[in-house]
């Protein structure tokens, strides 16, 4: 196998131009073990951040390159490469010169970053990491199961068996294997003029359940008020009697009819909020 020795450790024989060529996986590892070395030996400040950066403009080819191999997966080359410098950067900041090569080194970490991104940012529904991990293994499996031309589609317990997962989590992961992008909520679902978009499946908030919460909240206070001023309660918002008339029916004044509408209210609303009438707890 071939091996990268552009980072030979102090004290190696460097090899001949042609010997260091042959040994090079890739044009894009350049030979930079003199600056790593000086990395290593340096405190931080401006003359560091400046090797630094040379080392990454060196690299950042192979990070780039290995960016490509992740081209149409559903995100940009650009974001792509973004991400894989980001991933050189640790690489550099994390490589310790007298353990090896650096490619060897960087290209899993650039890997790795990628892959991480794609497991972490690219879904367009957030899936809990376990679930992804089923999600690749029942993937794999169906992959794996119709290899072979004119296999049929595997059913969950062929799944389940390769894999050796549950039914359950074979399940889980089939239903994770949709998650990974969403459907716009004005795609239609049917064809013609008629045609009817998801969002039009959807259900609407509900005001009457308000309604059905403030009824059965207020329906304890409203039994532990005396029975005259439920009467009343009860001709003013249910039958719709004005004060006036609720005042001739019961022979009282119109103002002491507002007067024990307003306190029954404020009694039945405090006792809702959970306070008694004088201020204190239920």
């Amino acid at each position: 196998m071939l091996t990268d020795m552009s980072t030979s450790r102090p004290g190696t024989p460097a090899p001949t131009a042609a010997g260091a060529s042959a040994r090079r996986n890739h044009d894009d590892a350049p030979d930079t073990a003199e600056l790593f070395a000086r990395l290593a030996e340096m405190e931080d400040g401006p003359e560091r951040d400046a090797v630094r950066d040379e080392l990454v403009t060196a690299w950042l080819p192979m990070a780039h390159r290995i960016a490509g191999r992740f081209r149409d997966r559903g995100e940009s080359v650009e974001d792509l490469r973004q991400v894989a410098a980001l991933g050189l950067v640790k690489a550099i900041d994390r490589f310790d010169p007298s353990r090896g090569a650096f490619e060897s080194y960087a290209v899993p970490t650039i890997t790795g970053e990628v892959k991480r991104h794609f497991r972490d940012r690219m879904w367009a529904l957030r899936v809990p990491r376990r679930v992804q991990e089923l999600r690749n293994r029942v993937r794999v499996a169906r992959r794996e199961l119709t290899q072979n031309p004119g296999s049929a589609e595997p059913s969950v317990a062929d799944l389940a068996a390769h894999t050796g997962l549950s039914e359950e989590e074979v399940s889980a992961g089939m239903e994770a294997l949709e998650s990974f992008s969403t459907l716009s909520l004005d795609a239609e679902l049917t064809s013609g003029e008629d045609g009817y978009s998801l969002a039009d499946t959807l259900g609407a908030a509900d005001t009457s359940y308000d309604v059905v919460v403030d009824r059965e909240a207020a329906k304890e206070g409203l039994r532990r008020l005396p029975e005259r001023e439920r009467a009343i309660l009860y001709m003013r918002f249910f039958e719709d009697m004005t004060q006036s008339r609720i005042a001739d029916k019961l022979g009282i004044s119109q103002m002491h009819v507002s007067r024990l509408i307003s306190r029954s209210c404020a009694r039945v609303r405090d006792e809702v909020l959970g306070r008694r009438s004088g201020g204190g707890p239920v």
